[in-house]
């Protein structure tokens, strides 16, 4: 599975876990960024990552991600 791959299926999952069809996920993009990213929709947001993406992610790995880009990094090494 290549970026583009990751970042369209991403997109999907942000657009729904936060009902907004306008956000861009880009690599820079962070929780700061989107109205409403809060932490519990950050634990839905990474709910929804791992069962579209059929993988699992550590505490740690997820506390330490700062933006989609290492987040794509994350998926990328996973899938």
């Amino acid at each position: 599975m290549d970026d583009a791959q990751i970042y369209s299926l991403l997109a999907s999952v942000f657009h729904e876990v936060f009902d907004d069809e306008t956000i861009d996920v880009t690599p820079q993009l962070a929780a700061k960024d989107v109205d409403g990213w809060d932490s519990l929709t950050h634990i839905r947001l990474i709910l929804s990552v791992e069962k579209v993406f059929k993988i699992k992610f550590t505490n740690s790995q997820i506390a330490n991600l700062e933006n989609v880009g290492e987040l794509v990094a994350l998926i990328r090494a996973r899938v």
